[in-house]
């Protein structure tokens, strides 16, 4: 086909208010009906060629969506959808037991020579304790098995692997009668 040929092919253009108007009102004489019927035909062909176009690019999607322009070397994978955790059983069927109550953070106390001077001297309580026991553990646990106030509470790890706490005691008590008290004596 020739471009002459191709030009003729195309659709007239769309009717226009006035044209519709002239359309749709009742004609009068035999020409005007031949013309509006004309025109409601081109417009009836032009409306399914739009229509099929709109179904054309529905059927294909309509993509916003462009290139993306990549700034780095390195490929990032993005962070996609995490959901939370809903287990259908708990991890532990029981909760854990506190391990470390007054009876176990404090295991016995010392009762070498150096541990007697101490009691003598400085009132001060020397004893073995729990290696995880903090020195607040072992002030409340000598505090609630003794009946006694201390002033402060030194630490220290063995070679051995075993953790010495020396207890001092406030004025109010003498270390000597907790320790008959105790058993050290």
């Amino acid at each position: 086909r020739t471009t002459k040929q191709q030009h003729e092919r195309q659709p007239t253009p769309t009717l226009t208010k006035t044209t519709e108007a002239a359309a749709s009102s009742t004609p009068t004489t035999t020409s005007e009906t031949s013309t509006s019927i004309r025109k409601r035909k081109i417009t009836t062909a032009t409306m399914a060629g739009k229509a099929a176009a709109v179904s054309k690019t529905l059927k294909k999607g309509i993509s916003k969506k462009g290139t993306r322009i990549h700034t780095k070397v390195h490929f990032y994978r993005p962070k996609t959808l995490q959901h939370s955790r809903k287990p259908k059983y708990q991890q532990k069927s029981t909760p854990k037991k506190n391990t470390l109550d007054k009876h176990s953070i404090i295991k016995y106390p010392l009762t070498t020579e150096s541990s007697m001077k101490l009691i003598e001297d400085s009132n001060t309580l020397v004893f073995i304790v729990d290696v995880k026991a903090n020195k607040r553990q072992i002030k409340a646990a000598v505090r609630d098995l003794y009946k006694i106030e201390c002033e402060k509470v030194n630490t220290l790890i063995t070679p051995r692997g075993l953790k010495k706490s020396y207890v001092r005691l406030s004025k109010d008590y003498d270390a000597l009668d907790v320790a008959n008290k105790v058993g050290v004596i």
